[in-house]
């Protein structure tokens, strides 16, 4: 199938790229205000108190990582949905999802009033927010790298990769501006819900998408390739001759599982680093910093920590994925993957000495190496994967590397610290770095591949 003639206006591209920054940021936003709640307020609000600090805070990790278990699980109903129906509609459907799921958490009874009902209905909720995600990635990635020039598809593709740390960003201000108005009780007991009563905000933004934007001119042209097809069919059918076969006989998930298993497993191996090194920094650090077990520093403090790094991160995005518009995908992804395993061997003993500014270079440091990868990332697994299956080939392997990486990358991390050391934390985050840098190395270079192919 050739490249549709009419190209997506400039004016047009940004109001796209702008669109999908803002629904990832917020979509994001309700995904991290849960990370963050589960290291300072969920191991207390949604446990029993009588279970020991470090086996409430894996508890809750836990149900932080479900959010991830319930990501592919969403990849492969929005990539079926988002390759049959369209971009649009799929991502519109997930942005309302993570909007009730998030919104519903702020009003959630504690274990103090319903018991082992609280625990259960968070779990349920924190299954609904990952469902979600695990379609909004690949709507919002499509949205942006299927209208953008082929010259700018990187730049482009960041907008949506941008999300996550805007999100964060967000996420973290939040909990601060909590922190900073409430008393310690008040947070405890009622303030930390008002970040999540936010998230109705995404209800709007999801409504904007589907009065405001069109479907994709690579899906859109896909559709009229298949009608043409089907009517094609119709005719040999009253001619009496037999039917030719058109893509949407298959499955779309089913299809790309058959037809590109190793781009699906190697991209899911390209996104471990960026996850186990992303929730290290985010999650676990707090919790780290802030427990009696570990470094015993104010919330605030670490929570101020990651939002610099957040801001370090964002525009390192935006240039290691122009970087690769310029000299392709894979030299700048790998680097980010070198570097970043080296780093984590420096990232404990800066954040042991307590002090803030050594704290806020430990973080950056690693955000800074892991946007190297996440910044070209959408536009690497946008162009692994012709037209018709692009959503479901994309969001398997993106949301894959989530559940290996992201899912457990806090709950491990924690069993390392409490069992060997931080060293044996920085190990892991050393290995996953490993697996990243071989993945990419077997993929080919996508650089300059047409998305309007079939």
């Amino acid at each position: 199938m050739s490249q549709p003639d009419t190209e997506v206006s400039t004016q047009n591209m940004r109001k796209v790229a702008l669109t999908a920054l803002a629904g990832t940021s917020i979509e994001w936003f309700d995904f991290f205000i849960y990370g963050t709640a589960a290291a300072l307020v969920f191991p207390t609000a949604f446990f029993p108190e009588a279970m020991p600090e470090m086996v409430a805070l894996i508890a809750a990790f836990g149900t932080f990582a479900v959010g991830f278990i319930a990501r592919p699980v969403g990849g492969v109903v929005f990539g079926h949905f988002g390759d049959r129906v369209g971009r649009k509609a799929a991502l519109v459907t997930a942005l309302m999802i993570m909007g009730v799921a998030t919104t519903l958490i702020g009003v959630l009874p504690t274990y103090a009033t319903i018991g082992f009902a609280a625990p259960i209905l968070l779990t349920l909720l924190r299954f609904a927010q990952g469902f979600a995600v695990g379609g909004q990635w690949g709507g919002a990635m499509l949205l942006v790298t299927e209208n953008a020039p082929p010259n700018k598809r990187g730049f482009y593709g960041a907008f949506a990769q941008a999300g996550a740390p805007v999100g964060l960003i967000l996420a973290n201000l939040a909990f601060l501006a909590v922190l900073a108005i409430f008393s310690e009780e008040q947070f405890m007991d009622w303030g930390w819900r008002i970040p999540f009563l936010f998230s109705i905000v995404l209800i709007g933004i999801s409504m904007y998408v589907q009065l405001h934007l069109e479907d994709t001119p690579a899906f859109l042209a896909l559709q009229k390739h298949q009608a043409e097809q089907e009517k094609n069919a119709s005719l040999d059918q009253e001619n009496k001759l037999p039917p030719a076969a058109t893509e949407k006989t298959r499955s779309p998930v089913l299809e790309v599982m058959r037809s590109h298993p190793r781009e699906i497993i190697l991209a899911a191996g390209a996104f471990l680093a960026v996850q186990v090194t992303f929730y290290i920094l985010v999650a676990f650090v707090v919790a780290y910093g802030s427990s009696s077990a570990g470094l015993g520093l104010p919330r605030q403090m670490l929570l101020s920590a990651v939002l610099i790094s957040s801001c370090v991160q964002i525009p390192t995005l935006f240039l290691s994925a122009a970087y690769s518009d310029s000299f392709g995908r894979r030299g700048i992804y790998m680097l980010g993957a070198v570097l970043g395993g080296i780093w984590a061997f420096a990232l404990f003993p800066l954040m042991d000495t307590g002090e803030f500014l050594w704290i806020v270079v430990a973080i950056s440091g690693g955000q800074l190496f892991l946007s190297m990868m996440y910044g070209p990332q959408a536009a690497l697994l946008a162009e692994l994967f012709s037209t018709h299956v692009r959503y479901s080939g994309a969001s398997l392997g993106y949301q894959l590397g989530a559940i290996l990486g992201g899912a457990f990358a806090p709950i491990i991390a924690t069993a390392l610290w409490g069992t060997f050391g931080t060293i044996y934390v920085a190990i892991y985050i050393a290995l996953a770095s490993l697996i990243t840098l071989i993945s990419v190395l077997m993929l080919t270079e996508t650089h300059g591949t047409d998305l309007h192919e079939t």
